[in-house]
């Protein structure tokens, strides 16, 4: 899909993967709406990018979410894009897993997607098409300690994404996942951690992982997802090795 002049959401947009990406899109002339819990961050960023619009949003309300895309279609008259990349991660063992901590996680990395899916497909189904990219996370395809929590959303929501794509197809929505590799963004730093957490800083640890990826590289792997409409974009090619 071509992206200038389409009006593309992009959440979790105040930092890391979202703000790349929401940066990229404005320099390929999209119209972006900038979607975060962070007021502050979204104004300034709006006031960098031509043509944007920020949107103080919190992904595990229902109200919330569906009052963002009510806003954007209000604003814009149209949806083409919804980018779901909000999220947060978990390093804790599965023994140790605080339930209610998970049910957060949970509403946050699935939910609110679901329900912003939810939200956009009318509109784009009336318009007579559009495209829906949720963000995963390289873990989904692997079985790594500590991560069973986060990984698990990440699961959920690569098969939300996948199955979407089949019951949208004739509806001319297309619908995409990206499994970013490690990146160099707040998420180690905002992660939840519970007892026995074994979570390092990133790039130590595993010497013979290859390096993090920068957000900016990972927005690039974003953008050809748009324009090839193909169902998964992986970070590197070595990674379709992990299904």
């Amino acid at each position: 899909m071509d992206i200038r002049d389409r009006v593309i959401i992009v959440t979790g947009a105040s930092s890391g993967i979202g703000l790349a990406t929401a940066r990229l899109l404005a320099q390929q002339g999209a119209k972006v709406a900038l979607v975060a819990r962070s007021q502050g961050r979204l104004a300034k960023l709006s006031r960098e990018l031509p043509y944007s619009l920020a949107i103080k949003a919190d992904m595990t309300k229902e109200d919330s979410v569906r009052g963002m895309i009510e806003t954007v279609f209000d604003h814009y008259g149209r949806i083409d894009i919804l980018i779901n990349n909000a999220g947060q991660g978990y390093d804790c063992p599965l023994e140790h897993v605080d339930v209610a901590k998970y049910r957060r996680l949970f509403e946050l990395n699935v939910v609110g997607p679901l329900i912003a899916m939810q939200s956009v497909i009318p509109i784009m189904r009336r318009q007579g098409g559009g495209m829906i990219v949720n963000i995963s996370s390289g873990t989904s395809l692997m079985y790594l300690p500590y991560m069973s929590a986060y990984s698990s959303t990440k699961r959920a929501l690569n098969a939300l994404t996948l199955t979407a794509r089949e019951e949208l197809r004739e509806d001319n929505i297309s619908v995409g996942v990206v499994y970013p590799y490690i990146t160099l963004t707040d998420l180690d730093r905002n992660m939840m951690q519970g007892p026995g957490s074994d979570l390092e800083p990133v790039g130590e640890g595993d010497s013979d992982l290859p390096p993090p990826d920068s957000p900016e590289f990972v927005a690039e792997r974003i953008l050809e997802l748009i324009g090839s409409e193909e169902p998964e974009q992986y970070a590197h090619e070595w990674m379709r090795q992990l299904h």
